[in-house]
């Protein structure tokens, strides 16, 4: 699988999200940035982007997958 791969199923599924992929193979990261993440726990930011990949982590195609979620505010900081 390659990161553009990845970056497509959860944009796909994630509405209104700007997705950033990296990684190769199996090993992938990816930061989303979405108004979805508004008000939720980090936990459950991260369960959100996991079902969407889910059947990829499950038949072993992503075998690792570091996750950054981030609010469009959360973003813009981040970057500064």
């Amino acid at each position: 699988m390659q990161a553009e791969q990845v970056k497509q199923i959860l944009e796909s599924q994630l509405e209104n999200c700007t997705v950033t992929t990296a990684g190769e193979g199996c090993d992938f990261q990816v930061a989303v940035v979405g108004e979805l993440f508004e008000g939720l726990r980090p936990v459950k930011c991260q369960q959100l982007v996991y079902a969407c990949l889910n059947e990829y982590i499950a038949n072993g195609t992503i075998h690792a997958l570091t996750i950054k979620t981030y609010t469009p505010a959360q973003w813009e900081a981040a970057q500064n």
